[in-house]
């Protein structure tokens, strides 16, 4: 995979792929070598081929990770027309989970699932507490086990998080979509 280096970011990808160039002008990543593009070559749908998937940075910084992912199937053909379609871990979050935070505690509901986290250990002022559990600042990517994952921090204020949304994706109706949805608590967060 090859990008431009234009004003701290990278644009302009070619990936080369078994001796055939693809180009994907509109992508962006960083360039900072701790948040590399990533390319993974893996078996994620279950169909006997290896699929490949990049995942890019576009930003971080204190209490910030946006990463996108894209996915390539048959490749053998023409990256043009085999990108996969993978779900917004934000539009499956909007759909699927119910929040509610009080200066106490802060309530996630997925399904028949309900988790609360006591908050009082953090000491947070109630002035600096969100209205609601806030979603979108760590978006993280990754594939384990020959799955597509993703990681989403619930934060509560502008420095703290109570946990992590992990969705298992799942290779159904042409695109990969939200098989499992479930809440981590921050290793500091305290379930009731």
């Amino acid at each position: 995979m090859y990008a431009k280096n234009m004003d701290g970011l990278f644009r302009d990808f070619k990936i080369d792929f078994k001796g055939k160039i693809f180009s994907r002008p509109f992508w962006i990543s960083e360039t900072n070598p701790t948040y590399a593009p990533q390319i993974v070559y893996e078996d994620i749908n279950k169909d006997q081929n290896k699929e490949v998937i990049v995942i890019l940075t576009k930003s971080y910084g204190a209490g910030v990770l946006w990463e996108d992912v894209y996915v390539f199937d048959k490749l053998n053909n023409s990256l043009n027309t085999n990108e996969v379609i993978v779900d917004n871990p934000l539009a499956i979050i909007n759909k699927k989970v119910k929040t509610k935070l009080t200066a106490e505690k802060a309530s996630i509901i997925i399904g028949d699932k309900k988790y609360t986290v006591d908050i009082n250990p953090l000491e947070i002022k109630s002035k600096n507490l969100f209205d609601d559990i806030s979603f979108g600042s760590i978006i993280d990517y990754e594939v384990s086990d020959k799955k597509l994952i993703v990681s989403i921090a619930g934060q509560i204020s502008s420095a703290s998080f109570v946990g992590n949304i992990v969705i298992v994706y799942d290779y159904r109706d042409k695109m990969y979509q939200e098989k499992l949805i479930e809440f981590q608590p921050c290793k500091e967060m305290y379930l009731k």
